[in-house]
């Protein structure tokens, strides 16, 4: 009988194996398009119909070669929240993506932030002073240099970090070039739009994945590992997704949202409303897909452009 049990899960490994090597070579095949936004700033996009984890994905790469006409900076407000394109906007910034987990209630990020060597906002530990799944790893962006961190497992960890912007956001998918074991929770394995920031040599990506639409499904994490990992990334951090995803890129038409945010759902003037209704649980089918639905964020990365 274990005979039995140890093949079955052995065919079941090797398809999963064949399956994701299939993936990468799709992944690798990709006509993307590609537009150049600034000298060593450069924009990618492909949309996979349902060809890629055996469903339909929108993927956007910001890829920024770092040097001394472009650099990574953060822009946050300790309070207030605001849609990633105003916080471009107000920072004169060449583009900006949404930042790390935040309260949208009473607003202000709940992950540790660091501008400008002040420290912003503070960790929100849980209830029994444990980090959240978000709270440990870090992105540091200092002058032309940007690194992402580990947590080293102790309290106030986030304070010793040397540089003038850090951001404390998580899980971390990839370290040194390698994966890094993740959570089987839902947060982790169900399919939602994902953002994250990847370092590749001198250059660093920003990664946005759209999703809860019938034109991109959204990835579980371990999917977006696999991006990092198949762009060749050295190390790779997940940043707060879901309604938050957004990538912003000056003077590009839709106000300069590239990618499609998932929080523009209610469709009152559609040929598909109809009276009475639930306008907030609408079927994926009968969203938008459209640049409109940021959803106001606290935090945010942008790529500055010399002056």
């Amino acid at each position: 009988m274990m005979k039995y049990v140890l093949t079955a899960l052995l065919q079941v490994l090797l398809v999963g194996v064949s399956i994701g090597q299939q993936d990468s070579v799709v992944f690798a095949q990709a006509d993307w398009t590609v537009k150049k936004i600034a000298r060593g700033v450069y924009l990618k996009q492909y949309w996979f119909n349902k060809s890629l984890f055996g469903s339909r994905q929108n993927i956007s790469i910001l890829e920024i070669k770092l040097n001394h006409r472009n650099r990574i900076d953060i822009a946050a407000d300790s309070v207030h929240l605001q849609p990633t394109s105003q916080f471009g906007k107000d920072h004169d910034a060449l583009a900006a993506i949404n930042g790390t987990f935040f309260d949208m209630k009473n607003g202000g990020s709940v992950d540790y932030v660091r501008l400008d060597g002040k420290t912003l906002n503070a960790t929100r530990l849980e209830k029994n002073n444990a980090r959240a799944m978000h709270q440990k790893a870090a992105i540091i962006a200092s002058g032309h240099k940007v690194s992402i961190r580990q947590w080293n497992g102790e309290a106030g960890w986030e304070d010793q970090l040397a540089g003038e912007d850090v951001m404390v956001t998580g899980p971390l998918l990839l370290w040194n070039h390698q994966r890094v074991l993740l959570d089987t929770t839902s947060f982790y394995t169900h399919r939602h739009p994902r953002s994250a920031v990847a370092i590749k040599g001198k250059k660093v990506l920003l990664i946005t994945v759209d999703g809860r639409n019938l034109k991109a499904a959204g990835m579980q994490l371990s999917e977006l590992a696999s991006i990092a990992k198949w762009l060749k990334a050295d190390a790779c951090v997940n940043l707060d997704g879901g309604g938050s995803t957004t990538l912003w890129i000056q003077q590009f038409p839709d106000g300069g949202v590239i990618n499609y945010p998932s929080d523009n759902k209610k469709m009152e003037k559609s040929a598909l409303y109809k009276p009475g209704t639930d306008l907030d649980n609408l079927a994926a089918d009968e969203q938008k897909w459209d640049h409109s639905g940021q959803r106001p964020v606290a935090n945010v990365i942008v790529v500055n452009k010399k002056k």
